[in-house]
């Protein structure tokens, strides 16, 4: 399926809508135009970051929409933030997102992970990796190669056929200015997929994403509601329905201490994930901060050799971003390092 019309949604912050970005967005929309697609925004995926702050219902009915105008292939996620939970009244109180429901090519990272769970609750396979203010309005003179190649193979196939690594990775940018327009950030050398233990061939359903929001979950420091609401209307998914699963987890910008880490991985413990599921991908943390020291703390926590770890995938907070799709067979195979997705 060949994409024709993406619908830009601020479903968590609404920075999209404020003049201190209108530099980057200008680049997006030019090089969604060059490339002969139609963009349009959402109603209110341009109201800014206090209306949408107060406003969690629009933010909810402009996915609505999306979803219930036909004319619409792709659904594509402003950027993140904290707070996309407070949607899922607005959502499913009384069937609301279930009604209008069908499949759409649905792509976002970081904070949108609640976004995924919600769809995948309704069975709907989406993808994860990348957003609109992150990834499409780089402010180089082109979009990352990397990232590049995977988001025109989503806009002209539908699809992702197969996952390789990134020769190199970047540090994050600094500088956001209209100063920094036409400047790239330095880049190293990458290793490729590593595997950290386990067999080096795996195959299962990836599901996951940003390990602070999945916390957030059941975590109620950040908001006090947060846990009452997703367990409310059941977002996390069940522990029957992880078995055989790949669970990818990947962290944020706010590159939690060793210490908060662990944290988040014994709550995933101590529901019993990795009891029940095939393997586990580990994202690329930004800047590569704590790296080591999270490798050891999946080893010690976890403490099951034969749960398949797989680190060092390009997707999510770090610098350039595949897409990974959510809820279509996978086949891993590191000594190969090559992702493969069966349709």
């Amino acid at each position: 399926m060949k994409v024709k019309k993406i619908a830009i949604v601020s479903l968590s912050k609404g920075i999209l809508g404020e003049d201190f970005v209108s530099h980057e967005v200008k680049l997006g929309e030019e090089r969604i135009k060059n490339l002969g697609i139609n963009l349009c925004y959402m109603p209110n995926a341009l109201k800014g970051l206090e209306y949408l702050e107060n406003h969690p219902e629009k933010r909810a009915e402009d996915l609505i929409n999306a979803f219930s105008d036909p004319t619409i292939d792709m659904i594509l996620c402003s950027i993140g933030g904290d707070d996309t939970y407070r949607l899922l009244p607005y959502l499913f109180e009384n069937d609301e997102l279930k009604k209008v429901i069908n499949p759409k090519i649905f792509l976002g990272f970081s904070d949108s992970t609640i976004n995924h769970f919600m769809l995948n609750k309704l069975g709907v396979k989406t993808f994860y990796g990348q957003s609109f203010l992150s990834d499409v309005c780089e402010l180089s003179s082109t979009m990352l190669p990397y990232t590049e190649y995977y988001f025109k193979e989503l806009l002209t196939t539908g699809k992702i056929e197969k996952i390789e690594p990134s020769p190199v990775w970047y540090d994050s940018r600094s500088d956001f200015s209209s100063n920094a327009i036409g400047t790239i950030t330095s880049s190293h050398q990458n290793e490729g997929f590593v595997l950290l233990q386990g067999s080096p061939t795996f195959s299962g359903k990836i599901l996951g994403g940003c390990i602070d929001t999945i916390y957030d979950i059941f975590d109620n420091t950040r908001y006090k509601n947060s846990p009452i609401l997703c367990e409310r209307y059941k977002l996390f998914p069940s522990i029957e329905e992880w078995k055989g699963k790949i669970l990818l987890l990947e962290s944020s910008e706010e590159k939690a201490s060793p210490e908060k880490y662990r944290t988040m991985i014994k709550t995933l413990k101590d529901l019993g994930i990795f009891k029940v599921i095939s393997a586990l991908l580990i994202g690329q943390p930004m800047d590569r901060t704590y790296e080591s020291e999270y490798i050891q703390i999946l080893k010690d926590v976890i403490d099951d050799e034969s749960l398949p770890i797989v680190t060092n995938i390009n997707v999510g907070h770090s610098l350039p971003r595949c897409i990974i799709p959510f809820g279509v067979m996978s086949h891993i195979d590191v000594d190969k390092q090559v992702i493969e997705f069966e349709y």
